[in-house]
């Protein structure tokens, strides 16, 4: 029997939490059109628009992951792991769609503002509360998990679904604020808030998943972590230069070069490869590590100095 590798488990931990956001979602989209169904709010009926992409986003971060954890092939040597950026792409467009149905909706009924259903508004917005709970309590387990699993696409999913709670929260106040004091027009004039929170949002999705298809440097803390792994496990070198560092998804890519003593052995040098390679997975999981051999003539007398 074969036994899955921790690539693997990690790969199908994450596809079952973006199921689970796929039916999260889908159950909170229905407690918000009915709360906007018992109120009548253009607030709510603009949080219950945005609930509809949370379901097209936790769509893609689900179809997104599958193709991620395909293995390497011949057409992609480096594996399909950046394909969790593009649900993170998707759902900034969805977004920006989003917003402008709401301001659609909205800015009619600020010119006219209407007061909201009076019976069965408070149940409405109790419905609201529920879902808003609901998704408080999803954002939280994405985020965990997407930073154990270093999973861009559980990441952006669990912002977004956050960024969804605080949208919610805002929300049940000022329509809560406009049935006691009267003025009708703070209804529409959340929902139009609403609507640039959620293209702001969009916007730090979409360039955080740019960055990541730009091959963006790993952060400040990470490239100090792998530095001195290297400085550590490297004895017996002479130097170490020129580091690279990219994230694709999951994976972080790292290359160097490293200069060793002129007459040391294919094995010798292999050696250290080893122990750096260990070292450096130790502080990075689910890294790929290429080293580059040089002879001494080659040093630069910068980078990583192993003495």
């Amino acid at each position: 029997m074969t036994v899955p590798s921790a690539s693997q488990q990690s790969s199908r931990r994450a596809s079952r939490l973006a199921l689970g956001s796929i039916l999260v979602a889908v159950v909170v989209l229905g407690l918000k059109f009915l709360a906007y169904l018992l109120t009548n709010s253009v607030a709510l009926y603009s949080d219950a628009l945005e609930s509809i992409i949370n379901v097209a986003a936790a769509v893609a971060a689900f179809a997104a992951l599958r193709v991620a954890a395909r293995p390497a092939d011949a057409n992609h040597p480096y594996g399909h792991t950046k394909a969790e950026y593009f649900s993170a792409v998707a759902e900034g467009v969805l977004i920006v769609l989003a917003a402008v149905a709401i301001m659609r909706e909205a800015v009619p009924v600020l010119m006219n503002p209407v007061a909201p259903e009076g019976g069965t508004g408070l149940v409405g917005l109790g419905v609201n509360l529920g879902a808003s709970t609901l998704n408080a309590l999803w954002a939280t387990v994405l985020l965990r998990h997407g930073r154990a699993l270093r999973s861009p696409a559980l990441l952006a999913d669990g912002r977004h679904v956050m960024s969804d709670v605080v949208t919610s929260v805002g929300v049940l106040v000022g329509v809560l604020a406009a049935r006691l004091t009267g003025l009708h027009w703070l209804d529409p004039l959340l929902a139009i808030l609403v609507a640039l929170n959620i293209l702001w949002s969009g916007w730090l999705l979409v360039r955080d998943s740019i960055g990541g298809l730009m091959d963006a440097a790993v952060d400040g803390d990470t490239e100090r972590r792998i530095r001195a792994a290297m400085s550590t496990a490297g004895a017996g070198a002479l130097e170490m230069h020129d580091l690279r560092t990219r994230h694709a998804g999951s994976m972080t890519f790292i290359e160097f070069h490293m200069v060793v003593p002129g007459d040391m052995t294919v094995t010798e040098a292999h050696a250290i490869c080893d122990r750096l390679e260990d070292a450096i997975r130790a502080e990075t999981p689910d890294s790929s590590i290429s080293i580059h051999v040089e002879p001494q003539e080659k040093a630069k007398h910068h980078g990583v100095l192993v003495l």
